[in-house]
């Protein structure tokens, strides 16, 4: 059942450059379809959360030159519901954004924050999950965050710990946020049980993350409250382009999540991927018999084993002898990767800006 209070902002302001050559700059991976599905990450987050939150209570937060593939391929949303960041500032000015506006529309408001370019494969066990947390947050001032049970040591991931008394039914207070770690730890964080993957998924009242943000965030909280009148009127873009410049570039797990007391974690499995890399991208492609996620119906495989290929539908390729590779072709690049160096891709990126600028970014 749909819920008037209940909203979700859907952040779409990344550039994806782990996804390079496919995601650029004018055009990043959450309004791909990186996956070969027949659509996009954004159209699939947002088809994720229509099934239980109305429509007009969708919201994206995007960056000023996304705002037209936003209306392109969610035609659905209010013009109203996407909102324009001047510049990339990371999730917490974001965060404070929509917190304000939701404020001024609807005090009574819970709402979700979560990615636009995540994968998620068990849609109803997220659906019942998300209005656990929901339901939470609505009775008790708390900032809450999914948690994924960690299938394997990931050192791409952040980890959240919690404590082991539950405070309600699946949920329990964190203890502690830990960045990307090494093997070793994400070994010893994976065998002693009380960590979780941060999925970067957050739940609660208006008012609870307003109050978060005027307690550990003062100088940004009041940028926004100064100008907050201006929201839901023809003054809101003018107010942003003064706001943005003088916000700190942090995100919400820096700002407020490994700050603030009230934070609590519902640990969850619902077959997610933050899809980060051609890596992930490959884990959860179908595969033929030799292992090869092929993401196009025009190409050739010849003795080649375990590689990702992405190639445009009017291309012929025709790929002989590569064992364990990533190859992504687009119209101006062609990528040929070993996927045990695909963590350096961004590192490739910033050489093609050195040698060629920005034409191929």
């Amino acid at each position: 059942m749909q819920h008037k209070h209940h909203y979700v902002a859907i952040m779409a302001g990344g550039i994806g450059s782990r996804f390079w050559p496919m995601s650029r700059t004018s055009y990043p991976k959450q309004f791909l379809d990186v996956l070969n599905t027949g659509k996009t990450l954004i159209q699939w987050t947002f088809d994720r959360y229509a099934k239980f939150i109305p429509t007009e209570n969708i919201f994206i937060v995007t960056s000023e030159e996304y705002v037209d593939i936003v209306k392109q391929q969610l035609p659905q949303i209010p013009v109203q519901n996407i909102l324009a960041e001047p510049s990339k500032k990371n999730t917490a000015p974001c965060i404070a954004y929509i917190s304000f506006k939701l404020a001024q529309l609807d005090p009574e408001a819970t709402f979700i924050v979560a990615p636009s370019d995540h994968l998620i494969l068990e849609e109803a066990n997220f659906e019942k999950i998300t209005i656990q947390a929901l339901d939470f947050v609505n009775n008790i001032k708390a900032l809450v965050t999914l948690g994924i049970k960690p299938t394997h040591p990931n050192t791409g991931y952040g980890y959240i710990q919690f404590e082991g008394l539950e405070v309600a039914n699946g949920v329990y207070k964190v203890k502690t946020f830990t960045e990307k770690p090494t093997l070793e730890i994400a070994e010893s964080f994976l065998s002693s049980g009380d960590f979780l993957w941060n999925a970067g998924i957050f739940a609660w009242k208006v008012s609870t993350i307003l109050a978060a943000f005027e307690k550990y965030q003062p100088e940004m909280y009041e940028l926004f409250d100064q100008e907050k009148n201006a929201f839901n009127t023809d003054q809101e873009h003018k107010a942003i382009q003064k706001i943005y410049p003088q916000c700190t570039n942090v995100s919400i797990d820096i700002a407020i999540m490994e700050k603030a007391s009230n934070v609590f974690v519902i640990p969850s499995s619902f077959g997610w991927s933050d899809l980060g890399t051609w890596n992930s991208a490959y884990d959860n492609m179908e595969k033929d018999y030799f292992g090869n996620a092929v993401a196009s119906d025009n190409v050739i495989v010849i003795d080649a084993t375990k590689c990702m290929v992405n190639a445009p539908k009017d291309k012929l390729v025709v790929l002989q002898g590569l064992d364990d590779f990533i190859i992504v072709d687009t119209k101006d690049v062609l990528l040929i990767c070993s996927k045990e160096k695909e963590q350096s891709i961004k590192e490739y990126v910033a050489e093609v800006k050195r040698h060629k600028g920005d034409k191929y970014i």
